[in-house]
């Protein structure tokens, strides 16, 4: 049998849908020409489709979701697309504005609104800063890698591959801060470098003090974080990113960051804590640096250097672990954290930069505009004396838990000042100064310009006056009876004895004799330039001065009777010019009383250390004048003193005038002076003071009266008078 006429085997899906049985078709159907099919089999096919596809689909439901779904997708992404497209152009418009509006990066790398003072000491050596200090323009290539690593570490660490804003940093800022309880745009802020350095720039906006109240509110503007704020610092950041390269940005941040201690810069902030430049820091000294930029204030190291050495490490761990540095050079860091230089590890003469802020030229200190370096007259031993001393006595000798305070003034006999302490807390900047600004009654330590003005109307030391009960009637207040601290009278006494005892009633005696209005002319002649009382009380320091006042005054006296004012600044440059803008020598002014009269008064004054009421300042070998001072109710307690070679003055009281308990002049404070000038003659030759002692008086023998009956008893009546009233 041929292979043609085999019968074909039935398909397995054939049998599985076995064809219906046609009907026997009763017309012969026209024969058609080869490869024509018919119309109705084409109708017939379509239509078994479509039936399958719906079958298939679960009917016409789902193709309805299927088109509606991909109507509203085609929707959404033609508006997005569109509004997109948009927002592109808006923003790229934005960006191309403040891109012409941005300056060459030359202009931006110092925009402090004020200058700096840089304050030296006597022998030339930085001791303080003031105002904003720019230590000179850095770059990314001239600081030390180490700097710019860390900084790279702590702050952006994707800084060189994106275009200025990281939306990955912002997601994880939201993320956080979300975490921790605060809003999507409180605290951390997901901000690159670029951002910071537009805020930095406060957008190119200009501090312009006739627009803003000061400059603090200014900043405090420039540093907002809503959300429109944000956006136009995006825009800003984007066109910095079309203008300058990374490296130009980062030179900007790096130069116009603010490191705490008023430092502007890292150039600034390396040479405040470190006295050296950016480009020499180590790995630690690094880390300390960039670990400033996320609080200045709370991280300095000025303030609590063990906190900014516990935040290095962290910063330390990130350069480690961005492979900034190795194991060893991280373990190292770690080993050997990073220390303050002397002068900003000192920070001494807190209160006497202030003063001298407070006192110079207002253009050149507290306002200047320009960079100013100013030599000072401090003594950084002298400095250091005072400050011990203060803090020993109060260790020792006062209660603890203590809020009493005291205050500490040493000069030179021409009114150069050579240590300030203004508190108990000595290392501090801008604190109340109680040497300078505290106005406190002077008590008995005003007495030295009572007998000072009796000296120069020619008294002698030795001229007596009783001591006695004593009433003044003073107009609109009645009577007044002054009395001695002792609540004793002594009788006739020399002006020497009254003032070595601090009596009290011989110096209202003696202000009266040699005229009030004469007492005020000498003091305010020797500087005291605060308001005088009016009233005999005069003589007793019912009037107020302060410490700095009162130890100028006292050096006038030392100097042989010329005024003095208090001075601090002697030598004012502006930074890189040789020539000074300003000097100043001496403080010595015109003469108050003559020679002899200084010089007699210095005896007297010297009695009061050696005999009388200033025991407790004695100085092993030296000769030591002047004078205790206790005010009513022991509100005020003071002793201002000198030797040949310095003055120093010691206030002691309570800031609310609360009376201090068991304490006069005579005590603690002669022992804080005590105690800070054997520090400050240590490894000095004493030097005798500049003193006279005056002529005692000639005894003249008086002719002996006649004997008459019953002169006995008138002579004893008469010896008797003038034992109570005194007489010659």
């Amino acid at each position: 049998m041929s292979e043609s006429k085999r019968r074909k085997p039935t398909l397995v899906a054939d049998k599985r849908y076995p064809s219906k049985a046609r009907k026997p078709s009763t017309t012969k159907r026209a024969a058609k020409p080869a490869g024509k099919k018919s119309t109705a089999r084409k109708t017939t096919t379509r239509k078994t489709a479509r039936k399958k596809t719906r079958k298939r689909s679960g009917g016409n439901g789902g193709g309805f979701f299927r088109r509606l779904f991909r109507w509203i997708w085609r929707l959404v992404w033609g508006v997005t697309w569109r509004v997109g497209a948009v927002v592109a152009m808006l923003i790229a418009l934005a960006v191309g504005v403040v891109y012409t509006s941005l300056p060459d990066v030359d202009a931006l790398l110092d925009g402090r609104a004020r200058g700096s003072v840089t304050m030296l000491d006597r022998d030339g050596k930085v001791f303080a800063w003031r105002g904003d200090q720019f230590g000179g323009v850095i770059t990314a290539d001239t600081v030390s890698p180490h700097l710019k690593n860390a900084v790279i570490a702590t702050e952006d660490k994707r800084f060189y591959r994106h275009f200025g804003v990281s939306p990955r940093g912002v997601a994880s800022a939201v993320r956080i801060n979300l975490s921790e309880g605060r809003g999507p745009l409180s605290g951390h802020g997901g901000s690159t470098i670029t951002q910071q350095t537009a805020k930095l720039l406060c957008l190119g906006v200009p501090y312009d003090p006739a627009e803003w109240e000061s400059e603090a509110a200014y900043e405090a503007d420039c540093r907002q974080g809503s959300l429109w704020r944000k956006g136009k610092e995006a825009i800003y950041a984007l066109a910095m990113e079309v203008k300058y390269s990374k490296d130009e940005i980062l030179t900007i941040y790096l130069n116009r960051a603010f490191l705490g201690a008023g430092a502007r810069g890292f150039e600034a902030a390396s040479q405040r804590y470190f006295g050296k430049s950016a480009a020499e820091v180590s790995p630690a000294e690094a880390a300390m640096l960039a670990g400033l930029l996320v609080a200045p204030s709370r991280y300095a190291p000025t303030n609590n250097l063990q906190r900014s050495q516990d935040r290095a490490r962290l910063v330390v761990g990130l350069m480690e672990a961005q492979g900034y540095l190795s194991g060893a050079q991280a373990s190292e860091a770690r080993a050997r954290p990073a220390q303050l230089s002397e002068a900003a590890a000192a920070r001494a003469g807190g209160y006497f930069a202030d003063w001298v802020m407070a006192s110079g030229p207002e253009f050149f200190t507290r306002n200047t505009t320009e960079d100013v370096v100013i030599r000072t007259t401090l003594d950084p031993r002298i400095q250091t004396s005072a400050e011990e001393a203060l803090q020993f006595i109060f260790q020792e000798k006062v209660r603890e838990g203590s809020k009493a305070q005291a205050a500490i003034v040493v000069m030179s006999a021409d009114g150069a000042v050579r240590a300030m302490v203004g508190g108990r807390k000595t290392r501090v900047s801008g604190a109340f100064n109680r040497a300078t600004q505290a106005l406190r009654q002077t008590g008995s330590s005003f007495k030295p310009f009572v007998y000072a003005t009796a000296l120069e109307l020619g008294y002698s030391p030795y001229d007596t006056v009783m001591d006695e009960p004593y009433c003044v009637n003073i107009p609109g207040s009645g009577q007044w009876c002054p009395k001695n601290y002792t609540n004793k009278y002594y009788g006739q006494v020399t002006l020497a004895d009254a003032l070595k005892n601090s009596l009290n009633i011989p110096a209202v005696k003696v202000a009266e004799i040699s005229g009030l209005d004469n007492v005020r002319t000498v003091a305010t002649g020797f500087g005291i330039a605060s308001d005088l009382a009016q009233g005999p009380a005069l003589a007793l320091g019912a009037s107020e001065s302060t410490l700095i006042e009162m130890t100028g005054a006292y050096a006038g006296i030392l100097n042989g009777g010329s005024s003095v004012e208090p001075y601090g600044l002697t030598e004012l440059k502006l930074l890189g010019d040789e020539t000074p803008v300003m000097v100043t020598t001496t403080g010595i002014g015109e003469r108050v009383i003559n020679d002899k009269a200084a010089k007699e008064l210095i005896w007297m004054m010297e009695r009061v250390v050696s005999e009388g009421t200033g025991g407790r300042a004695q100085l092993p070998g030296w000769q030591v004048a002047g004078k205790t001072g206790t005010t009513q109710a022991a509100r005020d307690a003071w002793f201002i003193g000198f030797t040949a070679d310095y003055v120093a003055g010691v206030w002691m009281g309570y800031d609310d005038n609360t009376p201090l308990s068991g304490v006069t002049g005579g005590g603690l404070p002669a022992e804080i002076w005590k105690e800070t000038m054997l520090r400050v003659t240590e490894g000095m030759t004493p030097t005798p003071l500049p003193m006279i002692a005056p002529e005692p008086p000639v005894q003249v023998a008086q002719p002996q009266p006649r004997r008459t009956q019953g002169g006995g008893f008138e002579r004893a009546i008469n010896n008797l008078i003038r034992d109570i009233f005194g007489g010659n």
